[in-house]
């Protein structure tokens, strides 16, 4: 995908969501928000496994897994025999060394899928196929073809799918989105996202998640493994994009091939305009979501949102905004309380998830061919 060859507590922000999961073995804590339901009132607990463990967020999803009283994890599979019995001693799972122990044990429900993004294809048509509930780590795929075929194979097999778009459970973009669909904004002209991070200078990727800045692994560097998060609440806010363009670049080199930071410009094809940036190689983010429209602007500043409209009573701008909902699970949560049988669920959707793929494709081909470009 990359041409140029370059919480669990909803508010936390992706560096504190890593940093509270710890990599210990059993001692990994319970994190808040962990929902006991089903196997503490005697009913009888949902069967799952884990099918690869090579993403940066494991940890926290072992953490949520292990934490609920409903679920037992009964497998654990990974090429690396090693990683896998990290995951199972954790979690008291039994490692298997093929995967098809895993489709093939009726008794499995739900499958987590944390392996890297290039083995999400065969992994997710046999979950498909196997018509176990998944929940995939993104990005979905490697490319915009191989991710809107696992999305038909999901949507054609009937089972329950999201993925791990957090930024959705926060309070502040929770309460934007209600106010874009209410039109406080009047006529929405521009939007910009942006989600960065120190991960190139901190060497955060050096060791266990080296992967991670292996394009030809993940299938994008570090524009696509943070971007494809705000490009999630800016598709999700203002719908479909047409055309990209965009400038994706190697900045320290420490991780040879990969790109460490980017800035795309979107045209949305309800006319909107927006400007995505993302990167490893930040050391602050204080703006990470502006919306400005003809009657209404917004700006998240330091965890802070800034709301102006004539449209609501006492948005003026010049306070933070504190009139939010509530934080929604974080999408691990919410995936096994909807395998479960919770209804109501803010699952991401497997035509959603392979259309950030799409876009986030288009914008590597626009960076490296100097053009604008479509999205398959």
């Amino acid at each position: 995908m990359n041409p140029i060859s370059s919480g669990t507590n909803a508010n936390l922000t992706r560096r504190d969501f890593i940093k509270a999961a710890g990599l210990g073995g059993a001692g990994l804590a319970v994190l808040p928000g962990a929902t006991l339901q089903g196997a503490e009132a005697g009913g009888k607990k949902l069967v799952m496994a884990l099918v690869g463990g090579a993403h940066i967020h494991t940890p926290n999803y072992v953490n949520i897994l292990k934490g609920r009283a409903d679920v037992s994890v009964k497998y654990v599979w990974d090429h690396d025999l090693a990683r896998a019995a990290k995951w199972a001693k954790v979690l008291g799972a039994r490692v298997v060394d093929d995967d098809g122990h895993i489709w093939n044990d009726r008794e499995v429900v739900g499958v987590v899928i944390c392996s890297e993004t290039d083995r999400h294809h065969g992994l997710v048509l046999a979950a498909a196929q196997a018509g176990k509930h998944m929940f995939v780590e993104k990005p979905l795929g490697v490319n915009s073809q191989e991710s809107y075929a696992m999305a038909a194979a999901i949507e054609k097999a009937g089972v329950l799918f999201t993925t791990g778009y957090f930024m959705r459970t926060q309070p502040h973009i929770l309460f934007l989105k209600q106010q874009v669909e209410q039109a406080n904004f009047g006529k929405i002209t521009r939007v910009q996202g942006s989600n960065c991070h120190n991960g190139s200078l901190g060497g955060w990727f050096d060791t266990d998640w080296r992967w991670m800045a292996d394009p030809k692994i993940a299938g994008v560097g570090a524009f696509g493994d943070l971007g494809t998060h705000s490009l999630d609440i800016l598709m999700w806010l203002c719908g479909g994009i047409a055309s990209v363009a965009a400038d994706i670049k190697i900045v320290t080199g420490r991780y040879p091939g990969c790109d460490e930071s980017g800035e795309a410009l979107m045209k949305f094809k309800n006319g909107v305009t927006g400007t995505l940036a993302a990167g490893w190689v930040d050391l602050a983010e204080p703006v990470p979501l502006l919306i400005s429209g003809t009657e209404g602007h917004a700006v998240v500043f330091q965890d802070q949102l800034y709301y102006r409209t004539n449209k609501v009573l006492g948005a003026d701008g010049k306070a933070p905004w504190t009139q939010l909902p509530a934080a929604l699970p974080p999408p691990m949560e919410m995936f096994v309380n909807a395998v479960a049988g919770q209804p109501g669920m803010a699952l991401v959707s497997p035509a959603e998830a392979a259309a950030r793929v799409s876009v986030m494709e288009a914008m590597y081909h626009a960076a490296h061919d100097h053009r604008w470009a479509k999205p398959a």
